[in-house]
């Protein structure tokens, strides 16, 4: 079952995440998707210590969709060189699993 896949980026803003969650819907690279946050962040860019708030994006996919939505994210994402990973979702019910394959295809 690891044909199945959630994707994760951060924003810093709730309305860019948005607008990343309804294209990627919207153009069925990813079945679903939440926008969660805002999540205080620490971490380093171009060589100093950074600190702010993020919003965090979840997206539901297949592995068959992945590079697309990986494309997608990136090319549309308002920062130079966004965080996109993905967690393989190793189990789930068939009926949400078979209707996850549906709406990205």
């Amino acid at each position: 079952m690891t044909d199945y896949l959630q994707v994760s980026t951060t924003t810093d803003s709730r309305e860019a995440a948005i607008t990343l969650l309804k294209s990627a819907v919207g153009a069925k690279l990813a079945a679903s998707g939440q926008v969660i946050g805002p999540a205080r962040s620490v971490f380093w860019h171009l060589g100093e210590l950074g600190d702010g708030e993020e919003w965090q994006l979840f997206l539901r996919t297949t592995r068959a969709r992945y590079a697309e939505l990986e494309t997608h994210l990136i090319e549309q994402h308002p920062w130079d060189n966004p965080e996109v990973t993905y967690t393989v979702i190793d189990g789930g019910s068939a009926g949400y699993l078979e209707w996850l394959t549906r709406m990205t295809s």
